[in-house]
């Protein structure tokens, strides 16, 4: 396998090959998680899991400002349009199920 990397194509920084954020690493980091417990957990080999902590380190202003959108993203909540949309689906889908 070709040395680790963290890519960006315009949708955040992620472990190239995987569609695994460098936020769902400094999640588990965050946390007190290990390298070597977040590699098993996902998948991946020690030396991807690094590159992303790495990379954390590296742009750790930059990694920590994005993780902040996103957590205040969440925190938002979805817009009334999509809730009721999301809403709708669940009832379908219940429906279905129920028959």
């Amino acid at each position: 396998m070709n040395e680790a990397r963290i890519v960006d194509r315009g949708d955040g920084p992620r472990i190239e090959g995987t569609r695994i954020t460098v936020y769902t690493v400094l999640e588990y980091l965050r946390v007190g998680r290990t390298r070597d417990w977040i590699a098993a957990l996902l998948h991946l080999p020690s030396t991807q899991v690094q590159a992303a902590i790495d990379y954390i380190r590296d742009q750790e202003a930059e990694v920590n400002a994005g993780y902040e959108i996103i957590l205040a993203r969440i925190k938002k909540g979805n817009p009334p349009h999509v809730e009721s949309q999301l809403n709708a689906n669940r009832e379908k889908a219940k429906a279905r199920l129920g028959r």
